[in-house]
């Protein structure tokens, strides 16, 4: 009587290993049509019963009870400050707090070291300055915080020529670096709270056309971390977002390698935020799939693994970058391929999972607001705009604005859920040995014959 029961209770503790928490195909796989959501099924099936990410949902994170609606701009690209001005009165208006501008090294320190006069058109020279203060007075006028995104270094910080060092590539003497976000940090005191060191240093030519470095990145990040905390201590710096990619190839490593290394390497103590990117590609934001080798949108979950795993529980995520992209079919998917009805709902979806289910994420920029011209519209990267050069909403800004700017009631997904989706493999391990042998004596025959 008990081997009866012992197999019907696994039968149904395999059955509960395999149970998803989930109340539809879409939300489960992220897929809208049947084939998807099929084949979703099957992959979700494959990556539920591994191992899943240690994530530490109720370690309390200092800058994770933020606003999460941020925005990604390009507004020192912007000519006029009209539309400047313009464009952070309708980022304001929709519901956005934040703001992902970069603050560009070589459109600042042009020409050398200490010179902030722009001379490249001008030969009498303008305050390279000038328009950055001017971003920084529109976005206090109208109560949005910067995030200011430090890299992009000059040519003459490097002795290789761009043609051979990339122009990403980072500085010859990191104390460049830290002096110039030394000037920034002093410059806009009190005033700019938040600063990122650096974007996908693991990949994309981001650092270069080198071989990406690790160890070297978290030199930079250290050095510049200490400069701004120098200035002002209760700055909150934030490390370079991660790229997430599988390639191992000199000029690009796997992000959960990378972070690993940062971490041998000392990074724990260079800053308060980690940063990571939210591409969905080519499923919705509901997409409950994990492998470490598949990029959607919770890819993020293994970056946290990683970070509780070094004793980093305590600190958040702030995803930099979250989009779909809606390329026309004559432009290459490099990035996905999302309807523009799509693209709206997906990004309203990110962000109510976020709220929902990551208590350990902070902001999350949409990417992108617009461009100030459309040259890039025959690169696929274009159409993750929101708006269009003279200021066209699409769908899936109106959608983001009509929910940011909205009264959210935000329920929380049950604590229970985190620890049930770390039992379940074992459960199905457990379960599915029973079954196995309990089959094998079930098949085996009661006598044996001579």
């Amino acid at each position: 009587m008990w081997k009866k029961l012992l197999l019907v209770g696994s039968l149904v503790g395999l059955l509960a290993a395999l149970w998803p928490y989930a109340g539809s195909l879409y939300d489960l796989t992220g897929e809208e049509e049947w084939d998807g959501q099929l084949a979703g099924v099957v992959h979700w099936l494959n990556t539920a019963v591994r191992p899943q990410p240690h994530l530490a949902p109720n370690t309390i994170t200092e800058y994770a009870g933020v606003s999460p609606f941020g925005m990604s701009t390009f507004l020192q690209q912007e000519v006029e400050p009209e539309k400047r001005e313009r464009s952070l009165q309708l980022i304001s208006q929709a519901g956005f707090r934040f703001i992902r501008q970069e603050f560009t090294w070589e459109d600042i320190e042009i020409h050398g070291k200490g010179d902030f006069v722009d001379r490249r058109n001008d030969p009498a020279g303008v305050d390279a300055w000038a328009k950055y203060d001017n971003i920084v007075d529109l976005a206090e006028k109208y109560d949005i915080e910067i995030i200011a995104r430090l890299s992009n270094p000059p040519s003459w910080t490097r002795a290789l020529p761009d043609e051979e060092a990339g122009t990403l590539a980072p500085p010859d003497d990191f104390a460049d670096f830290a002096d110039f976000a030394t000037a920034v940090a002093t410059r806009y005191d009190g005033r700019i709270t938040y600063f990122q060191l650096w974007n996908e240093p693991n990949g994309n030519d981001e650092w270069g056309l080198g071989n990406v470095d690790p160890e070297a990145y978290t030199e930079l990040l250290c050095t510049g971390y200490r400069a701004i905390k120098a200035v002002n201590p209760d700055a909150v710096v934030l490390a370079g977002a991660l790229t997430p990619t599988i390639a191992m190839n000199g000029r690009n490593m796997n992000d959960l390698i990378f972070l690993q290394r940062m971490y041998n390497a000392g990074a724990a103590d260079c800053f308060d935020v980690m940063s990571a990117q939210g591409y969905g590609l080519w499923s919705g934001a509901t997409d409950q799939r994990l492998r470490p080798t598949v990029i959607n949108y919770p890819h993020h979950l293994f970056i946290r693994d990683v970070m509780v795993r070094n004793g980093d529980a305590d600190k958040p995520i702030w995803i930099s970058e979250m989009g779909w992209n809606t390329a026309p079919e004559d432009i290459p998917a490099n990035f996905g391929r999302v309807t523009e009805a799509q693209q709206a709902k997906y990004g309203v979806g990110a962000y109510q999972r976020a709220q929902v289910e990551w208590p350990w994420i902070g902001v999350v920029n949409y990417w992108f607001f617009k461009r100030p011209a459309d040259w890039e519209k025959d690169q696929s990267w274009y159409y993750f705009r929101l708006l269009e050069p003279d200021f066209t909403p699409l769908p899936a800004f109106e959608a983001l604005a009509d929910y940011a700017a909205s009264e959210q009631f935000v329920e929380q997904m049950p604590g229970w859920v985190f620890g049930w989706n770390r039992v379940r493999p074992y459960l199905f391990i457990i379960s599915s040995a029973i079954l196995f042998f309990g089959g094998l004596r079930f098949l085996a025959p009661s006598t044996i014959e001579d």
